[in-house]
């Protein structure tokens, strides 16, 4: 029971830690100078994938690199198929042009990607840097490229700054502070229970990094999109889950091969990347229906990582 709390309890701390870090730093960098546009493509974008950074990192260095690489598969998955699920059903996702000419063809191709490099069971440091070479390059081109799409989520990084503006220096450093710390306790407390958790009931640690790990990482994008939902801007819902999936895959495991490399077991291979491409496939046919996501291709969504489930356990 005390392993249940504590898995808990990491998970709160993580997702704490993530807010005052994103909070500390917009707030620093507002200070220093960076438009509200640069800061959302970076700080925030960086910032609100941190809970999954450190539990990756921190699995990979304890040698789970089960949950490590399954906190990645497992979120995006989740992402697609349960957060896009549920705030389907809540009301309808309007899908832009860009979303899928740009976007989604960047996400299915960076997930394609993924899956080749970890058919050899091993990420290695060079294919890290790769991959994080990529996710630089990305970033400088969107940032030059398509100021019309950061103008048009201008108004969304400006609501969530202004929170922050007016944090006076220490607040401002000590919110950072605070959120590093929450990170590295957090996930530390998350990582060493769930192993436990694992090794009592005769779980691996591959499937408690795909389902509880993989899920509580994901609240975040999960409460970002049924708020963007009952908002009624639900394109912000399908644009934030599809530069999730991007930034999980680019920077997580770019960053974490190359801290330390990390090894892929064969059920990877053989079960979940193919889920993981198989429902990233089956979004483009749901998405080019009307150019909308109702209820119906919610609840397909939906129904998707319950099967993924049902086969998993």
């Amino acid at each position: 029971m005390t392993a249940y709390f504590l898995v808990a309890l990491g998970l709160v701390i993580l997702l704490l830690g993530g807010k005052f870090l994103v909070d500390g730093a917009s707030s620093i960098a507002l200070k220093l100078g960076m438009s509200t546009g640069l800061i959302g493509l970076t700080v925030v974008a960086f910032g609100t994938s941190a809970p999954e950074l450190l539990v990756s990192i921190n699995a990979s260095l304890k040698g789970s690199s089960d949950i490590s690489i399954g906190n990645v598969v497992g979120s995006n998955i989740s992402n697609i198929a349960l957060v896009l699920g549920l705030s389907g059903i809540l009301y309808p996702i309007l899908i832009r042009k860009n979303h899928i000419r740009f976007d989604y063809v960047m996400m299915l191709l960076f997930t394609v990607l993924f899956y080749l490099i970890a058919l050899d069971y091993l990420i290695s440091f060079w294919e890290g840097v790769f991959l994080f070479v990529i996710l630089v390059t990305f970033n400088v081109y969107l940032f030059r490229n398509l100021g019309k799409g950061i103008i048009e989520n201008q108004e969304e990084v400006n609501e969530e700054l202004a929170q922050v503006k007016n944090y006076t220096w220490p607040t401002s450093v000590g919110l950072f502070l605070l959120g590093v710390l929450g990170l590295y306790f957090g996930s530390d407390l998350l990582v060493e229970n769930a192993v436990l958790i694992s090794r009592e009931f005769g779980v691996s640690e591959r499937v408690i990094g795909v389902t509880i790990i993989a899920i509580g990482t994901s609240l975040p994008e999960l409460s970002t999109s049924i708020i963007a939902a009952y908002s009624k801007r639900t394109d912000l819902a399908l644009g934030n889950i599809l530069g999730s999936n991007i930034i999980n895959i680019l920077s997580i495991i770019g960053l974490t091969a190359m801290i330390n490399p990390i090894m892929v077991s064969d059920a990877f291979i053989t079960f979940d990347f193919l889920w993981m491409i198989g429902i990233s496939l089956l979004l483009f046919p749901l998405m080019r229906t009307k150019m909308r996501i109702t209820k119906v291709e919610g609840s397909i969504l939906l129904l998707s990582y319950f099967a993924y489930l049902y086969f998993l356990l």
